[in-house]
């Protein structure tokens, strides 16, 4: 038994993982788990710069996950880092300071990496499914880039495209500084397309529609599930495993699209992170469950951090 530690750090926010490792029985147990949202990414697709607030939010989630990593006893840290920190001119300063802070330098992952690390979190526990047909498409729905892998026991092809809520919210919902609430049909029908456009670009290495069994990760994905079951919070246990429907699915992405911010922030089980965000991300999800003729999507709580702390085990 091993006891690690795995913090992700994405476009829109920095989880963190402390569990205990069994590499011979395949376990992974949790000892402590959360999420901050400090949409490191916000402004990198205009500006292509870390903003520094961003980059403050950033070092002060990693100071707090410094002292519970020291508490829990950790023997080993991996700090992986996604789409906005590969795309950012000073990144430079963003690996200095979490270096400074919990003494071991951000891994810059490309976006294969992130995807064989999705794919491994997302399928390790669903492989003796009987309920479940092979291949598996595991779609991670990050802020700046979306991951598509399709497998078996491992990875066959993977591709990692920039569409992410936060990206695609940022590109074609803000005007004049601030997120339109709601956007407009013009502007759905843009990030619709930039959507497709995308999924275009994946299926040339990716074939999405081989998979027979499609599982989604990430917040905006989790949140959906959340949504779909009317939950009067958020609860990890309700959610991970869940199954939504893809009539669900667009109906829950077309009351996001439609309605204001107040209205998505009073959802009981919305991070109030996401509420500007969502209704892009579950755009996306929606896309690829009509592309591929998906029925329902497989939602996992288990993604990335959870390859991640199996790589550093």
């Amino acid at each position: 038994m091993t006891r690690v530690a795995a913090i992700d750090c994405g476009t829109n926010s920095i989880r963190l993982l402390v569990a205990d490792a069994d590499p011979g029985s395949g376990e992974l147990t949790d000892l402590d788990r959360r999420m901050t949202i400090v949409r490191l990414g916000q402004g990198v697709d205009r500006t292509g710069r870390l903003a520094p607030e961003a980059l403050e939010r950033t070092f002060a989630a990693c100071r707090a996950y410094a002292e519970l990593i020291k508490e829990h006893g950790a023997e080993h840290l991996r700090f992986v880092a996604t789409s906005a920190s590969r795309d950012a001119e000073n990144r430079d300063e963003f690996v200095r300071g979490v270096l400074d802070i919990l003494g071991v330098e951000p891994e810059v992952i490309t976006g294969d990496q992130e995807a064989e690390f999705s794919f491994t979190g997302a399928t390790r526990e669903l492989t003796g499914r009987t309920d479940l047909r092979r291949p598996f498409l595991v779609v991670d729905i990050g802020g700046g880039s979306t991951e598509f892998v399709v497998g078996d026991d491992h990875v066959r092809a993977a591709r990692s495209v920039d569409v992410g809520c936060v990206r695609m919210t940022e590109r074609h919902l803000v005007r004049d500084g601030s997120v339109t609430d709601p956007p407009t049909e013009e502007q759905i029908a843009a990030m619709r397309a930039d959507i497709e456009a995308a999924l275009d670009r994946a299926e040339e290495t990716v074939p999405l529609r081989e998979a027979h069994t499609l599982v989604g990760l990430a917040g905006s994905v989790t949140t959906v599930s959340a949504i779909a079951q009317d939950l009067p919070a958020y609860d990890s246990e309700a959610i991970h495993h869940s199954r939504v429907s893809r009539d669900r699915v667009r109906e829950i992405t077309g009351w996001l699209l439609r309605s204001t911010h107040a209205e998505r922030a009073a959802v009981p089980s919305m991070h109030p992170g996401r509420v500007d965000v969502i209704g892009a991300g579950a755009l996306v999800l929606l896309s690829v469950m009509e592309r591929i003729g998906a029925e329902e999507v497989v939602v996992s709580e288990h993604d990335i951090l959870d390859g991640i702390a199996w790589s550093v085990a």
